[in-house]
């Protein structure tokens, strides 16, 4: 079946530039002896995570425990959790996941709160929880604020109970990140603990993370945007960006515009203007969106766009756009080869 033959609004997915992208990092990542530990946020599919696995990374990240309830349910055997984990509900499904003793579990901690939180909950199950410290190095989210306050909540999980101290973590976030990395080492190393994990991250960072003793790199968005982060339409191209949004034109009433039937429910909810970029005609452009209609400037093409025509889109933000739909449809030399289920889709708590 020709992916044109899709009922629309529909994402779909070009293999060969998405097998490409997991091949390029991975080297990159073996060649710097770095682990590659893959952010699945972008794409929210087990599949994929089956497929980043296969390649050589050492595990995936997912951000919330409804992500992690999936990868795992998928096989993924290594999981990592930057968020601070709070809150009885969630304590519960953390351990009730650990319990399983299917898959390796770590989280993040920045404050003796959560890290409290996990010890009681742990008790209380008899599980052991694996615990990293999250460092804010100029990110400017989440994270304790200084080396000093690093060395202190990571001696506070080790002696807490049914805790293991596993190591620190940051977003890699500029030139304040080795100093501050150097200090906590220095720091770390005078109290005896080890440091069995020192995770960095962002896409296109391995190298920076290598370059300050890493033993892993966080990456997800290299998946959909190639091997460097895409911030403008002008950056997208169909070599680099494998996910298309096909659309159909259900209306060309307007001189210079045709609307598609994809508005901020398809794509995101706060697009950028202009916005995607169109593979069938690039001259043409998403200048603005309601809720169920894209409105595409077409002033610049001499093609003589018809109701019905299939027009499909790079969307700019590929993580904010998969999560709106339930399936994503693998595409090879145009023919769609399966369906993929995006499992952790809407997956927030």
């Amino acid at each position: 079946m020709h992916f044109s033959q899709l009922d629309t609004p529909t994402l779909t997915l070009d293999l060969d530039v998405m097998e490409k992208n997991i091949k390029d990092l991975q080297q990159a990542c073996d060649k710097l002896e770095i682990g590659l530990r893959v952010h699945t946020k972008t794409h929210k599919t087990p599949t994929i995570a089956q497929m980043q696995m296969r390649a050589g990374a050492i595990g995936i990240v997912c951000q919330k425990l409804g992500e992690t309830e999936v990868m795992v349910d998928a096989g993924i055997e290594d999981v990592l959790i930057p968020y601070n984990i709070v809150g009885k509900p969630k304590l519960e499904r953390l351990t009730q996941l650990i319990l399983r003793n299917t898959a390796t579990i770590t989280v993040a901690v920045d404050s003796e709160t959560t890290v409290d939180g996990l010890s009681q909950q742990a008790i209380q199950d008899k599980c052991s929880i694996r615990v990293i410290v999250e460092m804010d190095t100029g990110g400017g989210r989440c994270g304790v604020q200084s080396p000093q306050a690093t060395v202190d909540l990571a001696q506070h999980i080790d002696r807490a109970s049914n805790l293991e101290f596993m190591g620190i973590m940051t977003y890699a976030s500029g030139k304040q990140v080795p100093p501050f990395f150097d200090q906590v080492r220095d720091l770390i190393e005078k109290t005896g603990l080890p440091l069995h994990i020192i995770s960095a991250g962002g896409t296109g960072s391995q190298e920076f993370c290598q370059s300050i003793g890493c033993t892993e790199t966080r990456i997800g968005s290299y998946i959909y945007e190639g091997m460097t982060r895409v911030g403008k339409r002008e950056d997208l191209h169909p070599d680099r960006c494998p996910l298309r949004m096909v659309t159909t034109v259900v209306s060309n009433a307007r001189p210079g515009q045709v609307i598609i039937d994809a508005g901020q429910k398809a794509f995101t909810s706060y697009p950028p203007n202009p916005y995607g970029y169109c593979l069938e005609h690039p001259e043409i452009f998403i200048r603005g969106m309601s809720v169920e209609h894209g409105h595409v400037d077409i002033t610049q093409s001499s093609h003589n766009f018809n109701v019905g025509d299939i027009l499909s889109f790079i969307p700019l933000h590929g993580g904010m756009t998969t999560n709106l739909h339930n399936q994503i449809y693998p595409v090879r030399n145009g023919q769609i080869i399966d369906t993929w289920e995006i499992a952790g889709r809407g997956k927030t708590q």
